[in-house]
């Protein structure tokens, strides 16, 4: 059964920092592309970053430059590295795979998976 948990939201001024994680079991985890998704209060999910089982990375154009997808394929962990935070990065946060990453179109397909959510608030 694969899981996969989400940590390290909470509550940061604009302009701060927040790392996520994500921990998965149950998959062999260096084979698949992992991506996060946030879902802002009223509106859909949206991808915001994704990786591949190698390391190559997409980013969202509105979080990029600021936000950076990782990932430690012996810890089985996906990070999520969020810096000038912005009252509108607010949501929850999701870990998803196993996915699969399409390099040469930058598309990403979702897997069957979803973590639990992590909640980023952004407000002084």
């Amino acid at each position: 059964q694969v899981q996969l948990v989400e940590s390290g939201g909470g509550l940061v001024q604009p302009g701060g920092s927040l790392r996520l994680s994500c921990a998965a079991s149950g998959l062999i985890f260096g084979a698949y592309a992992m991506g996060w998704y946030r879902q802002a209060p009223g509106k859909q999910r949206e991808l915001v970053a994704v990786i591949s089982p190698s390391g190559n990375t997409n980013t969202a154009d509105f979080v990029k430059d600021r936000f950076t997808i990782s990932r430690d394929n012996a810890k089985n962990t996906v990070y999520l590295q969020m810096t000038s935070l912005k009252p509108e990065d607010t949501g929850v946060y999701y870990c998803n795979g196993p996915g699969t990453y399409y390099r040469s179109t930058s598309r990403y397909t979702a897997g069957a998976y979803w973590g639990q959510g992590t909640q980023v608030t952004v407000s002084s």
